[in-house]
């Protein structure tokens, strides 16, 4: 059965799932990178990027999951990029490449329609114009009966979470301050919402907590 899953996504131990001042240079927004670093030593991360070696441990396992069992993915707009308002021309084709590590239907939620873009690896993007629940529908139909990851970023999250499509949500909580950025839970109640938190184990550089829909 198809899971609907956030996986990986790293936070800064006050909340804050990007940092500000966020674009082309600064992508993750300032300091932003400082979240993640608990990801990028593992095997699985290095392993996206053609690197070999990498740890093992609670911090790989983890990674590995994030990457298990997907059929389709779904992002914003900010994460595939930082080109803002209408699409000036085709060139953008997201950060990483020719060959995404996605390998995957990707489905991003724009304003701004365009042409779905075939890159290496499988890796097929498709933007969707009229909501979340579109695009959520278009990666059932693409996923099968493989999972779908909610990539991110934080607007996109908290939109899945509000309208109660998430069933699960890992989060790295990183052991960082940002004092400021972008806040995943400002406004939103998750218990009345329905979540839990299903899971929390510490590991190397991070803790993991998983957030869970109750049955």
């Amino acid at each position: 059965m198809t899971t609907v899953r956030v996986s990986a996504f790293s936070i800064s131990t006050d909340g804050f799932g990007a940092g500000v001042e966020q674009g082309l240079d600064n992508p993750l927004g300032r300091r932003g990178e400082e979240l993640h670093h608990w990801a990028f030593g593992t095997r699985t991360f290095r392993g996206m990027f053609g690197e070999e070696g990498g740890s093992d441990g609670v911090d790989e396992s983890y990674a590995a999951r994030s990457m298990a069992g997907l059929g389709a993915w779904i992002m914003g707009r900010n994460m595939f990029g930082p080109v803002r308002g209408a699409w000036p021309d085709d060139s953008w084709k997201g950060w990483w490449g020719d060959n995404p590590p996605y390998h995957v239907p990707v489905f991003v939620l724009t304003h701004h329609a365009r042409p779905p873009i075939e890159m290496e690896g499988g890796t097929v993007f498709h933007f969707v114009t009229d909501g979340i629940e579109s695009a959520l529908a278009q990666a059932r139909a693409a996923a099968g009966e493989r999972d779908i990851r909610i990539g991110g970023g934080v607007a996109t999250i908290r939109e899945y979470l509000a309208a109660q499509l998430l069933d699960t949500l890992h989060l790295a909580v990183a052991p960082v301050l940002l004092g400021q950025g972008e806040a995943l839970f400002h406004g939103l109640d998750l218990n009345a919402l329905g979540y839990h938190v299903a899971e929390q184990v510490a590991g190397e550089n991070a803790v993991h907590l998983t957030i869970a829909r109750r049955a």
